[in-house]
């Protein structure tokens, strides 16, 4: 399962904006009547992968196209190039690319414009909004749409690197008009993050059972351990609030079966979408309280919680099937290899409110509470100083944006370090030795060392080579000289030729 869109499960909720506390800003610098101070409204995708704390700004090109098929051609569009070969010259890099919507996901169109070399991607709306009458007056359309779309990965936006904006109709049009008189128009797209203080807070919302964040949970312990105090974690699980969901009766009874806890109150899809048998939705509720009270215990402190993490991991290796997900002996098996005292984690879980009547558990229904006030859609979703991380869950995107969220002057040591390394997160998990090149574009001291060595070696051989060639080319001419210049009257007291001393190889003084 790719990221999963909690609007199209099984347990349909009430459809909560999109988080979009990222601080980006979308601005025309060129030509100046387009220019607004404030920038101009749009929507982020929330996939690809944006530079926290950096913009693109640069030359944009409208592509006259949906960009649907992936064989894109650059040679088109506007505004116009010179021709060669009576072909216009392909969008010189770098360039932000606008393209139409419809036809074709968000995620198609972006992946299309990514190949054809964009370094941004702006989608130009086609529907006015209905609030909007100067639009709808302008554009005869009779359509309208009461909100803008939500720019959402369709399962497959894990291989986009580069960022999208949606752009409003009526912004977008006046920016085509310029683009069609072939007139340039520089835009920039910029990203920052809250940066509050010197502790950056960053989020996880998941659930047990999903396959999507199993990498990074698997693989983000270490970092988060470097981080140390300088970052305060948060796990949160998506729990469905099974009241507003229907799935408890009037008369207090559990409609959806075993999708639900407590007579219905908490639910959770089924991940085998089985009901018979297999992983069952109420046993990811019983997971997911499990973890927020094994957090409760060894994270809430310091906000690395090392233990927790053991668990998780020591969970997703022994566990995480459907034979032994709530297979109490197991669990004992991660308690023990996690060091994660089972009598106290069980008494957290019933003391909380419990998962068996019909009681309210208050982990529970802080989760559900949170969740709503934050607008997750997606999962998994990660936040930093409650903006959402766009683009793949991975250990570098997380700890990028974990550094880019601190106040100027606070960056921890380990940031500093590793910021500009290749593999971020390993270098955080090596204590800052970056062991690949830099991506600024130095390279680390191992492969600096390396390289001077075997820059040595190479012209140390070099000179010894051309060294003793010179002195065979020099032995050679002496030779010759030798064998011209020698007393011709010699050559019939001693037998021999004038050439016999030269191929002696010198070994005969010549001095009597």
């Amino acid at each position: 399962m790719t990221r999963l869109l909690i609007a199209a499960t099984v347990l349909a909720v009430v459809s909560a904006t999109t988080p979009d506390n990222v601080s980006s800003r979308l601005m025309v610098h060129i030509p100046h009547n387009l220019f607004k101070e404030e920038g101009y409204d749009h929507r982020e995708a929330l996939f690809g992968v944006p530079p926290y704390g950096g913009s693109i700004a640069t030359n944009m090109y409208y592509a006259d196209a949906d960009l649907c098929d992936s064989d894109v051609d650059t040679h088109k569009g506007y505004p116009s190039r010179e021709k060669k070969n009576g072909k216009m010259e392909p969008w010189p890099s770098p360039f932000i690319l606008m393209v139409d919507r419809g036809g074709c996901t968000f995620v198609k169109k972006v992946r299309n414009a990514q190949r054809a070399g964009a370094a941004g991607v702006i989608i130009a709306d086609n529907t006015c909004l209905c609030t909007d009458t100067k639009c709808i007056e302008e554009s005869g359309l009779q359509v309208c749409e009461t909100s803008e779309p939500i720019m959402a990965d369709d399962g497959s936006g894990s291989d986009i690197s580069i960022p999208s904006f949606l752009m409003f109709k009526v912004d977008a049009d006046s920016i085509k008009n310029e683009l069609k008189n072939d007139k340039p128009v520089q835009l920039e797209m910029a990203w920052s993050l809250p940066t509050p203080d010197d502790r950056v807070e960053y989020d996880l919302w998941t659930v047990p059972t999903d396959s999507v964040s199993r990498d990074f949970l698997t693989n983000f312990k270490d970092v988060a351990v470097a981080l140390g105090k300088s970052a305060y974690f948060t796990p949160h699980m998506y729990i469905y609030d099974g009241v507003r969901s229907h799935c408890q009766g009037s008369d207090g009874q559990n409609m959806c079966y075993s999708l639900c806890t407590n007579n219905g109150r908490y639910c959770a899809t089924d991940p085998d979408n089985d009901l018979e048998k297999g992983i069952s939705g109420a046993d990811v509720v019983k997971e997911s309280l499990r973890r927020l009270c094994i957090w409760k215990h060894y994270g809430d402190v310091d906000g690395v919680g090392a233990i927790w993490w053991d668990y998780v991991i020591e969970f997703m290796a022994r566990c995480n099937n459907p034979d032994y997900f709530m297979n109490e002996e197991c669990v004992k098996d991660v308690y023990k290899h996690s060091k994660v005292d089972g009598a106290a984690i069980d008494r957290c879980m019933n003391d909380s409110g419990g998962l068996t009547s019909d009681t309210t558990n208050a982990f529970l229904e802080l989760e559900i509470t949170s969740q709503t006030e934050r607008g997750v859609v997606v999962l998994p979703t990660a936040f930093v100083n409650t903006a959402a991380i766009r683009g793949a869950l991975t250990v570098n995107n997380v700890f990028d944006a974990i550094c880019a969220g601190f106040a100027e002057g606070t960056t921890p040591k380990i940031c500093r370090q590793c910021q500009n390394c290749g593999d971020p997160g390993q270098c955080a998990t090596s204590k800052g030795v970056c062991k690949t090149g830099s991506m600024s574009g130095g390279v680390s001291k191992t492969t600096f060392l390396f390289s001077i060595v075997a820059i040595i070696g190479i012209f140390g051989g070099a000179y010894v080579w051309q060294n003793k060639k010179n002195k065979e080319d020099m032995r050679d001419q002496v030779r010759g000289i030798l064998a011209e210049y020698m007393p011709l009257e010699d050559q019939d007291e001693n037998g021999g030729s004038p050439m016999d001393f030269a191929k002696q190889g010198g070994t005969t003084s010549l001095i009597s």
